[in-house]
């Protein structure tokens, strides 16, 4: 193969002075051509060598000059790419190719841009060669513009990509944390709260040493299970901002991720005035010691905590890069507080803290303390409820996910990390106060044991002191009495005051960022669509202002409410079904064996994680009952908002894998049962073609079928495979979008074939999973018959044949104006697009009025060429004509004058009328023809529905005449064997008479045209018309099937007599026996049989048995 190199190979020149890399093209033509320039040497581009380990770079040969602009290249920080990564492909516009592996091949090697989303803000995405493109033989005489070729030449992706890269270029300045910085300071910030300084002595008084190590231990287990799983679902795949919300909408879904995202995002606004309160109670205790009070100590906390999170709101709208420098000041603060009371427990005690109950270690303090001692109304899982809040915060890294430059690595890191450490501290300080500090203290140094008393045989007792009036009456000191033992015991007390600021401080801070960009996540999905002006972002981070704004209001109402030990409650709840459905979601990815659950991440079990979510809702009774129902009350109302609302979302949750395993399972399980008479229910195939163009055929099938069986929506593309598998392709999803919006419960189909009956063939036999397989073919009447060519006729006889070949129930449709109505939507489709040109030329044209009135018309020319407009429609105009002209493809080919109102109202109202309540009436069931019972099935089915449950059932069957009132009874008992409910039946004896002159006059008429008369014409005459028009009907068949066509005669005579008034008629279809019954009489059977009828159906079952009176 000859390669072109030549400059007029593409559109526009090239300039000789390039500084980008020139790309080899194929000559598709495979005809040599010459050289346009003869002064330069055209790039040859070599081999890559997969051999050389050292390079694996492209080697080029330049042209004169060109070497300079190769080494400023490289010396710029990038690397010249190979040959794969060179490749490209330009799906919009021309195609060209790059040599891979040594060759020039349309194939692409793998790269990540093929698989990035389109928008995606870590680079632009490129599309591979689709499989159409590469299997298809190669289109001649490519050409391509210098502009995609040197972009493709660098790496750029492919044009049209320009948006993609402004993204880029928009991230240059966004600031991104590292996993030290972004997860692990913050998480051990949020774990590290007030508890540890003020409730921890507490809790070793109250459970002891050996139960409040327990305490602590269940804690962390619960935390550590949900660290295991959000570590888990963050490295299966890119996270982007939302923390926990984010994890659990992709993970579960809109439903559980919506509802969630909503009580987590306001757990952590009202968290925020939680932590402030906290702060402002302490400052509060500060002023009462220095008697500084400003009004009173609940007002005082108001004031100060408004001032404190006006400030902490400063902080946040500064940019995270100063909220995270805070955050890390905050911390060393919180390490030294910590540092400095495990210096004070070495440091020797004085008499004045020995009289509050501090003797450095001593065994005997350990014994005593080691086992529990609960005072009245406490408990285990009490104690338990109020140390547990004390161990969240391990989402406060994930919660700032957006922000994070790798959170798969960041995330499971840092926050398991923060669990280690933090669970160590904790540990660590219960055991060393418990060491130190005895339960009870009077705080008098006069307390001493004197010689000669007797002592209670406490610890304090053989230290010397006798604090054993405690027990008789309440005492200030001591782990029971006094939460500022940390401080006591401490090197310099202050510093553990510095370390709750620091505490509380710092949880407010990650809370206020965190409720802001979790609620920002949870309004650009739009799942709420209220709250969709939240979603809006703020400068290079995106920063949600609006977002915290609102975390500001939220906070400030509940600090001036100042009532958060109701509230407190649940808020923790939250915290932990947040926590249960993360390890909960960590479960249903691993069940559902989704291929796409690929976490990095392995340390994690799907069973320990079920244990984690269970355990994470029995911890949420154990802390408040009632703040448990209320969460799971409001979390149920949100579910079920949202699934009511269907947010129109697919992000692939474990949701949507699980009922495909439960689907797959159920259909597999289906077919290991035998069928049984009793478990019958039509499962249909319905031709309808495109679902929308043949509403009514639909609706009545979808009425027998809803919520009961199988509804197929066929369609058969005939014509070159090539075009009809690319058109069949391209409306399969749209199709079966239509279907599910207008809340049909059916599935599409199509096929590409050469004729339609062979078509039909592949689907009656290839339709349907195990035992879900279609017994029952729905189509249309072709009202057109006599018109149509005579290849359509057959076919559609033919697929009647082949159903009952196949063992297949048919059911004919037939109303009055016909199901087609594709016209219709043609013209709705171009009055739509019309409207919108009309639109957007006078958005444009509003625009540009500044710009007209100042002379700038050009502006407005621009833009509207850039609409596609070329010839403009005035208003009034546009209102009044419709753009109309069919031909037989059912295309639009020229634009013609029409009013809406002079088009096709009837068949329009006559595709709805199976949308619509039936009115009261009747459903006259004609069960000529035992076919197993279908034709009265389905009627009966209908019954069932809403829509026609005014309709009773009249059965009509045939009978002898002087029998009537026997093969009534008969009837009626068989009837009530099957449990069907009918408003009269009537016996029809006179079917078998001819009909009248009249009637049959006008069935010759109609198979006149269509009949051979070759009895009138010799013998050599009419065997050449029998050979010339083999179709036609002969006299001989007529002749031979003359009783037959009276009976579709008298029948049609009967039902206009009996069932003109009916709201549908459903009637035994006649079986016409292959090779005996003419295509054409047939059609003239169906036409005589339904004439001039309600809404007809004609059924004919496969003749096995549908229904039973057996149990």
């Amino acid at each position: 193969m000859s390669l072109n190199n030549s400059s007029n190979i593409f559109l526009d020149s090239v300039p000789s002075n390039t500084t980008r890399f020139q790309v080899n093209v194929i000559n598709e033509n495979h005809e040599s051509s010459a050289v346009a320039n003869d002064n330069t040497d055209p790039p040859h581009y070599e081999e890559t060598s997969f051999g050389d380990e050292a390079q694996k770079r492209l080697r080029i040969s330049f042209r004169p000059g060109n070497q300079e602009c190769y080494d400023n290249f490289l010396q710029s920080g990038e690397t010249a790419k190979t040959d794969a990564s060179f490749h490209a492909y330009d799906s919009h516009t021309n195609t060209y190719y790059l040599q891979t592996f040594g060759h020039n091949t349309m194939d692409a090697v793998p790269k990540i841009e093929y698989y990035r989303n389109t928008g995606s803000i870590s680079g632009p995405k490129v599309n591979r060669p689709s499989l159409l493109e590469i299997h298809e033989q190669l289109a001649k005489n490519v050409a391509i513009t210098p502009s995609s070729a040197d972009r493709v030449a660098n790496g750029d992706g492919i044009p049209g990509d320009e948006q993609a890269e402004n993204k880029e270029d928009d991230q240059a300045g966004v600031v991104k944390f590292g996993w030290v910085k972004g997860v692990l300071v913050r998480c051990m910030l949020n774990i590290w709260g007030v508890m540890l300084f003020i409730r921890l002595s507490w809790i070793v008084g109250e459970a002891g040493i050996g139960l409040g190590v327990l305490i602590i231990l269940l804690s962390t287990m619960v935390t550590s299970i949900t660290g295991l799983s959000t570590s888990a679902i963050a490295t299966n795949g890119f996270v982007r901002g939302g923390g926990a919300y984010y994890l659990i909408s992709r993970s579960l879904g809109p439903e559980f991720g919506g509802s969630i995202g909503l009580i987590f995002a306001f757990a952590n606004a009202v968290a925020v005035a939680m932590y402030v309160v906290g702060f402002a109670e302490t400052v509060v205790d500060l002023l009462k010691e220095s008697d500084s009070m400003m009004v009173d100590p609940s007002n005082d906390i108001r004031i100060i905590g408004s001032i404190t999170v006006v400030i902490l709101l400063g902080i946040s709208v500064a940019g995270m890069e100063w909220e995270a420098k805070a955050q890390v000041i905050l911390l060393v603060i919180l390490l030294i507080a910590i540092v400095n009371f495990f210096i004070g427990t070495v440091i020797p005690s004085n008499n004045e803290k020995k009289s509050r109950g501090f003797f450095n270690y001593q065994a005997s303090i350990f014994a005593e303390n080691f086992g529990p001692r609960f005072t009245k109304g406490e408990g285990f899982f009490s104690v338990f409820a109020i140390f547990f809040p004390a161990a969240t915060g391990i989402l406060a890294g994930a919660n700032i996910s957006g922000d994070l430059e790798d959170p798969q690595d960041a995330i499971p890191r840092g926050t398991m990390l923060a669990i280690f450490i933090t669970t160590i501290a904790y540990l660590g300080v219960a055991i060393c106060v418990g060491a130190c500090v005895v339960r009870d203290a009077t705080g008098n140094m006069n307390d001493t044991i004197i010689s000669g008393m007797n002592c209670n045989g406490s610890a304090a007792c053989g230290l010397g002191y006798d604090f054993s009036r405690c027990q008789h009456e309440p005492c200030q000191y001591g782990l029971m009495n006094n939460f500022q033992v940390m401080s006591m015991v401490s090197g310099f007390g202050p510093l553990i005051t510095a370390g709750i600021f620091s505490a509380t401080l710092s949880s407010a801070l990650a809370s206020l960022v965190s409720a802001p960009k979790v609620f920002q996540a949870l309004c650009k999905d739009n799942i709420y669509k209220a709250l969709q002006f939240f979603a809006k972002g703020y400068g290079k981070n995106n920063e949600p202002l609006r977002g915290y704004i609102l975390t500001f209001l939220i906070a400030m109402a509940f600090i001036l409410i100042a009532e958060l030990n109701t509230i407190a409650p649940i808020i923790s709840n939250f915290f932990l079904a947040s926590y249960a459905l993360i390890n909960f979601s960590c479960f249903h990815a691993s069940y559902a064996k989704s291929p796409g659950w690929r976490p990095a991440y392995g340390i994690y079990n799907m069973w320990v994680s079920l244990f984690g979510a269970v355990l994470c809702c029995a911890v949420m009774f154990v802390i408040n009952w009632w703040a448990a129902v209320i969460t799971y009350v409001i979390e149920f109302f949100l579910y079920v908002y949202v699934t009511y609302k269907k947010p129109d979302v697919n992000w692939g949750s474990s949701t949507q894998a699980l009922s495909y395993v439960s689907a797959l399972d159920n259909a597999l399980e289906l077919t290991t049962v035998e069928d049984h008479v009793k478990n019958f229910r039509p499962q249909c195939i319905v031709l309808t073609g495109g679902p929308m163009t043949r509403p009514a055929l639909l609706d009545i099938t979808h009425a027998f079928t809803k919520n009961s069986g199988l509804c197929i929506c066929c369609e058969v593309f005939v014509g070159p495979r090539k075009l009809c598998v690319k058109e069949m392709n391209s409306g399969m999803a749209k199709k079966q979008a239509w279907l599910i919006k207008n809340k049909i419960k059916a599935f599409y189909a199509a096929v590409a074939a050469d004729c339609f009956r062979d078509g039909v063939r592949s689907l009656l036999q290839a339709s349907g999973l195990g035992r879900m397989k279609p017994n029952t073919l729905v189509i249309g009447y072709k009202k057109n018959w006599r018109k149509a060519p005579l290849t359509e006729i057959e076919n559609y006889v033919g697929i009647i044949h082949d159903a009952f070949d196949f063992e297949i129930g048919v059911v004919i449709v037939r109303i009055s104006q016909g199901f087609d109505i594709s016209q219709v939507l043609q013209v709705q489709e171009e009055l739509e697009r019309l409207e919108q040109e009309r639109l957007a030329l006078e958005a444009t044209i509003k625009d540009n009025e500044c710009e007209e009135e100042s002379g700038g018309i050009r502006g407005l020319f621009k833009k509207a060429g850039k609409l596609n407009i070329t010839k403009t429609t005035p208003k009034k105009e546009a209102n009044r004509c419709i753009n109309s002209s069919f031909v037989s493809d059912g295309s639009i080919n020229t634009i013609q004058s029409m009013h809406v109102g002079e088009f096709n109202q009837k068949l329009v109202e006559a595709s709805s009328q199976f949308k619509k309540k039936q009115e009261k009436g009747t459903i006259d069931v004609w069960w000529l023809f035992d076919d197993g019972g279908l034709t009265l099935l389905i009627p009966y089915i209908l019954t069932l529905r809403k829509k026609w449950k005014d309709c009773k059932l009249r059965i009509y069957v045939g009978g002898k005449i002087n029998r009537i009132e026997e093969e009534k009874i008969t009837m009626a008992s068989l009837l009530s064997k099957f449990r069907i409910k009918f408003a009269d039946i009537h016996i029809i004896g006179d079917i078998n008479i001819k009909p009248n002159k009249e009637s049959w006059k006008v069935f010759e008429e109609m198979i006149e045209p269509y009949r051979l008369h070759e009895s009138c014409k010799d013998l050599t005459t009419a065997e050449k018309l029998k050979r010339e028009t083999p179709w036609k009907i002969t006299d001989a068949e007529l002749e031979a099937v003359k009783e037959k066509s009276y009976r579709q005669v008298r029948l049609n005579e009967l039902l206009q007599e009996r069932s003109r008034a009916a709201n549908l008629i459903v009637l035994s279809l006649p079986v016409a026996r292959k090779g005996s019954i003419s295509d054409l009489l047939y059609m003239a059977w169906l036409e005589i049989l339904t004439k001039n009828l309600p809404p007809v159906l004609l059924v004919r079952g496969n003749h096995k048995n549908v229904l039973t009176f057996y149990s």
